[in-house]
């Protein structure tokens, strides 16, 4: 059978994007190739035609992820105020708690990155800069910025490890309403 020219592309997205997922549920040092490819409905074998090795496929996973974990967290500079807002309000939902699959990898991977090799932590570092260069312009103040990005990621890091929905809640609430004494446009809204 013949593959399309695309074929090979198509697959690695697809095993790319599936990766994440599961990575970012239950974690990526414990999933094995043959998991992964599984979800894709590949065997194990067909794995290296992608990716060298498991930890290449992390670094794929992570220079993915960071862009969209970046432009999750910092939003659009370009908006009005209320996009502030918004952003935080998502960011510290309860939908965002309950599906790490489609969230943040920050709060998911975090440890994981902390114990990859440099290539992966420079990824993270440039993608945290980007966001703390947003939220510096929109806040005036430079440490209030890193503030806010270890705020967020580590609401949401708490948020995941309680197990009562009313704990989730009150801790994605507070963390919105001391942000938005932080930053004034980031006004509190019910989840």
């Amino acid at each position: 059978m013949r593959y399309t020219k695309t074929h090979k592309e198509e697959t690695r997205k697809k095993l790319l994007d599936a990766s994440s997922a599961i990575a970012k549920k239950g974690g990526f040092s414990s999933t094995g190739v043959d998991a992964l490819m599984s979800s894709i409905g590949l065997t194990g074998g067909a794995f290296y035609s992608h990716f060298q090795s498991k930890q290449e496929l992390f670094a794929a996973i992570v220079g993915q992820e960071m862009q969209n974990s970046s432009d999750m967290l910092a939003g659009d500079e370009a908006s009005p105020d209320n996009h502030v807002a918004k952003c935080i309000r998502d960011y510290l939902s309860s939908f965002h708690a309950m599906n790490p699959e489609v969230g943040c990898i920050l709060p998911t991977l975090g440890a994981e990155i902390a114990r990859s090799g440099p290539e992966v932590r420079e990824m993270v570092e440039r993608g945290l800069k980007h966001t703390h260069q947003s939220w510096r312009a929109r806040s005036g103040d430079s440490d209030a910025a890193w503030a806010l990005i270890a705020q967020c990621v580590g609401a949401l890091v708490l948020a995941r490890a309680v197990e009562s929905e009313k704990a989730r809640k009150e801790i994605l609430a507070a963390s919105r309403r001391f942000l938005s004494k932080t930053i004034p446009s980031a006004a509190e809204t019910k989840d």
